[in-house]
């Protein structure tokens, strides 16, 4: 049996972060502990930028730091999750060996003197990289302080490079097996592209105008499958070691680059990094997207692996956290299935690219607001961790995603650059989030029989296994509701006849999908009792199998906006926010959902995991939640009855 993430928490909640005490004098390590034990620290991250100082030159080591380092935290009560380094190699790597950088679709080389600079097809990085690992796993495998690993961080790194080619070639002819079955899949019969010799076969670098994009596509296959061979890799070197400890890594949230539902398969424990805007009004709605996203990926409670205490560095103006907001956030991501809140970083740096990057000690150090809330939720957390670690989560809706399908509705060529899969998706989880209706993310492919509602926002590209599961799933008795752009092409990327998948067209009620109608930024159309965004699709529907709701008024007049037949629906334009929440919500509602509780305050989120309800004020007034009967609010300690006072940002979590 695999190790769990419960084999690292042990009950508990892990709190703490990335410690990156390379950066520091030595003697500022005790001050470190010291601060990490009143703030009820029990976890850090070692070693994730780390491997200069541990091989300053070509296969030499300095251990004797961490050896330090790691008696101290062990001897404080703080565990590790200890990284391999191998997501910034030291400069010296690429020196030597100029084949273990990355290059751009123009041929530019990504130089060292940032991180990420390394090819996921070098045969030289994977070597060094597999070499650091296993001295690592070697000489800390047995240390009592190691809880988990941590491989690499945020891997996205693409390459077309010489021997990235090389590569994309090989994981080409292994999916393909012949030349005609590529040409075939490919569509090269346009434009002349047919290829004759598997070494003409690039990747998809500069072109004078549009790149094919089945071959594009591809090369985000490959580049993903690449990525997650070089993570294994260094995976299965640890297991050998300490096959009773969890591995992670850390996925950027609903990041384009990775196949995340194949990777989180690979994955002891599913890791997620998270940074919503705090001047964001929809940041709360952001965070739980991520977080339900994280949570179905993991099929269980998963680990906040980074968040900022305060502002971070990379947005154009990077706005710090109001009192307040990061304990609420918090607890938001423990509501929905967290059982680690950790933060990049402890101490924000002096130096470098991150220094204006917050820390859990700032640069006002623990006098400073930002470590006095750390301390405060450290102790909070430390209070309800029994009550809650390892809780699960029910939901009755599944809102269905797919990398695959978003690579491929991303081409450039498409029938409008403003229909973007995240905003899209954000829109559609927004209203069933704002109807405080709970929901799991799911693959188009997986088993959705537990379901009442599966809810498709957009799913361009959709294979013929999942086009079979979906029909499947209504005539189960499921309620199925799919957004416009749903079924248009193959795995190929090839447009389906007809425009739509035809078994999806009679499950609908359509019987022809005549033509699409993008609409311009800040358009809207009019439809019977809302208004439409972003598109309208000009659709007749079979006479009588169909109930609709029309367009109002311009070339669309009459024809259906919304159609349903029996269990089935389909929403051809993307309705204005609150139209899209009645929308849902009454789907919903006739599938047999309800809101986690009734007559929430605005701006309230309720939340229930296991036997515990989750209040969190995402307002700054204060609010009154009816709550019928009487609880034990787990954070105050207190008993409740019938209702509950949240102040700005207040949390509460109730126990009957």
């Amino acid at each position: 049996m695999r190790p769990a993430l419960s084999d690292a928490t042990r009950g508990r909640i892990l709190f703490g972060g990335d410690y990156n005490p390379e950066q520091w004098p030595e003697e500022t390590w005790q001050d470190d502990v010291r601060l990490m034990t009143r703030a009820r620290v029990n976890s850090v991250t070692l070693g994730v930028f780390s491997w200069s100082r541990l091989e300053p030159e070509p296969g030499a080591r300095e251990f004797g730091w961490l050896d330090r380092l790691m008696d101290l935290l062990h001897a404080n009560g703080i565990g590790v999750v200890l990284a391999t380094p191998t997501s910034s190699p030291p400069p010296w790597m690429g020196r030597l060996h100029p084949d273990t950088l990355p290059r751009d679709a123009d041929g530019h080389t990504e130089w060292w003197g940032g991180r990420q600079h390394f090819s996921h097809s070098s045969a030289t990085y994977r070597r060094y990289a597999a070499a650091i690992t296993e001295d690592l796993a070697a000489r800390y495998g047995t240390h009592p302080a190691l809880t988990m690993w941590h491989i690499n961080n945020e891997y996205c790194t693409a390459d077309h490079g010489d021997e990235a080619a090389a590569a994309f070639r090989r994981w080409l002819r292994q999916r393909y097996t012949t030349l005609d079955a590529l040409n075939t899949a490919w569509g090269t019969a346009f434009w002349s592209q047919g290829y004759d010799t598997w070494d003409g076969i690039l990747p998809p670098r500069r072109a004078h105008y549009l790149k094919n994009p089945a071959q594009v596509l591809d090369f985000r296959r490959f580049t993903s499958d690449m990525l997650l061979e070089c993570y294994t890799a260094e995976r299965d070197i640890v297991r050998r070691y300490t096959p009773h400890l969890p591995v992670t890594t850390n996925f950027m949230p609903l990041w384009i680059g990775q196949d995340a539902w194949r990777w989180a398969g690979e994955e002891d424990v599913v890791s997620v990094d998270l940074y919503p805007d705090p001047r964001d009004p929809l940041g709360a709605q952001h965070g739980a997207l991520v977080q339900d996203l994280t949570r179905s990926q993991a099929r269980g409670p998963w680990m906040l692996m980074e968040q900022a205490a305060g502002p971070v560095n990379w947005r154009g103006v990077n706005h710090p956290k109001p009192r307040g907001l990061n304990r609420l956030w918090s607890f938001q991501a423990v509501a929905r299935g967290a059982d680690a809140v950790c933060y990049f970083q402890w101490r924000q740096s002096r130096q470098g690219a991150e220094k204006f990057h917050s820390g859990m000690v700032g640069h006002a150090g623990e006098q400073g607001r930002t470590y006095q809330e750390i301390r405060q939720l450290g102790a909070e957390l430390e209070r309800i961790s029994g009550d809650v670690s390892g809780g699960r989560i029910d939901a009755d809706i599944a809102v269905l995603h797919d990398w695959h399908s978003w690579w491929a509705g991303a081409h450039e060529g498409r029938p409008s650059t403003l229909v973007d899969l995240p905003e899209v998706l954000t829109a559609w989880h927004r209203a069933l989030w704002e109807a405080h209706l709970t929901t799991d993310f799911a693959h188009p492919e997986h088993d959705l029989s537990g379901y009442r509602l599966v809810v498709v926002p957009q799913l361009y590209l959709l294979t013929d296994t999942a086009v079979t599961n979906l029909l499947a799933y209504v005539r189960g008795g499921g309620t199925l509701v799919c957004g416009f752009l749903t079924g248009v092409a193959d795995e190929d990327d090839r447009v389906r006849t007809g425009g739509m998948d035809a078994r999806l067209r009679e499950l609908f009620g359509i019987r022809t999908l005549h033509e699409w109608w993008p609409l311009e930024a800040g358009e809207t159309v009019e439809c019977e009792g809302f208004r439409g965004t972003l598109w309208s699709e000009e659709i007749e529907p079979e006479p009588g199998a169909a109930e609709t709701v029309p367009y109002r008024g311009g070339e669309l007049d009459g024809l259906p906006a919304v159609l349903r037949r029996v269990r089935a629906w389909y929403v051809s334009t993307l309705p204005e926010p609150d139209a899209l929440r009645s929308l849902l919500a009454g789907i919903a509602a006739g599938a047999g959902v309800r809101p986690v509780l009734d007559g929430l305050p605005v701006g309230v989120e309720a939340v229930r995991r296991g036997e515990l309800l989750f209040l969190l004020n995402h307002g700054r007034e204060q609010v009154t939640v009816q709550v019928p009967g009487t609880h034990r609010e787990l954070i105050g300690g207190t008993d409740v009855t019938d209702a509950v006072t949240l102040g700005r940002h207040g949390v509460a979590v109730l126990r009957s």
